[in-house]
């Protein structure tokens, strides 16, 4: 397959007139510039830009899109949304997991999404008891991506305890349990799938463990130490203020801090949140190679706080954006709150631009940055229009309103910081 485009994002810049040259296995095999007669079979496009990965997604939760945002006499935080959660949790039957998981890809791929890393827990039935085929909950995910052809990292996910020093899970969390060789059970079946069906490109097998506070070390540095090479390893990390102190009390150190201090983190590493983290934890985090997620509407939604982009940025840590709870399901919203909330916090513009030199604008270092973390996120070849990667892409609407009288050159800082105009019905 052969695209020409009027203008294309290679390497973090815009290239004009590109022929790109797609291979059977869905993998770029040429990319040229300057091309003043492109051949007759290529399709024709105008602006296209690469498939960003969604490095964390709780499918389940796009049901309660709206239904938490109520709150109470007593106030509201983290923890008594968790609670609505743990009942929609307990409601979803697989054939529900499949639809709603489906409704959301679709949506995740109109909003620049190519590939998507779920953060899997929800394992048993209603009872808590194991399904017949253990993995039942996993392949209505992966049906749900094969239907809608979104790419799909899926990360059995680890939950033994219900908090610091309190073994076993509350009964309303009984549909998470798991164990170490469980999850490697999972993992190595969902793999072996993937293998089966000749779908490496598309669906990889990871493993997620919920959170210090619900997996003990032991059973951390157990299923770790059994992971095939290179296997992505996603963990929550540090996104409330309580689960920092009770991490003090309990462990003797922060999340971030007891984490690269006692367990043996490198690039297969990706730390969701790390939203209450010091400068000296991220810079620490930065020089073993592991990677943060970024969840800015989740974050906010949620009154999680702000992460610390300034340091992650000067650090040079690797970060990739995600949806999590999926209140909202496009890339360029997640980007533009990102980059807002450090303004918010900083009383000044261009964060992103700032911090990096001045020379890139700030929609360029959050795209490139959110590109390449996702590319390491997702454990495949996802890193842009670039040989040997594969081939996904996006075409730019250049119809929509917030491109309106751009130049070609700042049309990605148009699409990340100029919101289009809501579709609503006239009132004819």
């Amino acid at each position: 397959m052969k695209l020409f485009a009027q203008q294309a994002w290679i390497q973090g810049q815009w290239a004009q007139q590109v022929l790109l040259e797609i291979d059977s296995t869905g993998h770029w095999t040429q990319i040229t510039p300057n091309i003043t007669t492109p051949p007759a079979d290529a399709q024709h496009k105008s602006t296209i830009v690469p498939g960003i990965t969604n490095a964390h997604s709780h499918a389940f939760q796009r049901a309660m899109s709206a239904l938490t945002e109520r709150g109470s006499p007593e106030g509201d935080n983290f923890w008594r949304w968790r609670q609505t959660m743990y009942q929609i949790a307990l409601s979803i039957t697989p054939d529900d997991l499949r639809e709603i998981a489906t409704q959301l890809y679709r949506e995740l791929l109109d909003g620049g999404y190519s590939h998507v890393c779920e953060f899997h827990y929800v394992h048993h039935d209603p009872q808590g008891r194991p399904y017949a085929d253990p993995a039942e909950m996993c392949w209505a995910l992966v049906q749900a991506a094969q239907e809608t052809g979104i790419g799909l990292t899926l990360l059995p996910t680890l939950y033994m305890h219900r908090g610091f020093g309190n073994p076993g899970l509350q009964e309303d969390q009984r549909r998470f349990a798991g164990t170490p060789d469980m999850i490697l059970d999972l993992q190595t079946r969902i793999q072996a799938y993937s293998q089966k069906n000749n779908l490496t490109h598309r669906l990889r097998a990871g493993v997620a463990i919920h959170s210090l506070r619900a997996v003990d070390p032991t059973s951390i540095r157990e299923l770790t130490a059994a992971l095939p090479k290179d296997t992505p390893i996603h963990i929550h990390i540090a996104e409330q203020k309580k689960e920092v102190e009770d991490c003090l009390a309990h462990l003797g150190a922060r999340p971030v801090q007891w984490l690269t201090e006692h367990i043996d983190i490198d690039h297969n590493w990706h730390l969701v949140h790390a939203t209450h983290t010091t400068p000296q934890e991220i810079q620490a985090l930065a020089k073993t190679g592991a990677s943060v997620v970024i969840c800015p509407t989740t974050e906010a939604n949620l009154g999680d706080g702000v992460f610390d982009l300034t340091s992650a940025l000067k650090s040079n840590l690797s970060w990739s954006i995600g949806t999590d709870s999926h209140v909202n399901r496009d890339v360029s919203e997640e980007l533009r709150l990102l980059e807002y909330s450090q303004r918010l916090t900083q009383h000044q513009r261009n964060i992103a631009s700032n911090v990096t030199g001045g020379q890139q604008a700030s929609a360029t270092v959050l795209f490139e940055r959110a590109l390449q973390g996702g590319h390491a996120a997702s454990g495949l070849p996802l890193g842009g229009l670039a040989v040997g990667q594969r081939a996904d892409w996006f075409e730019l609407d250049l119809t929509q309103d917030n491109f309106w009288r751009i130049q070609p050159e700042h049309q990605l800082d148009a699409w990340i910081f100029s919101t289009p105009s809501a579709k609503l019905l006239r009132n004819q």
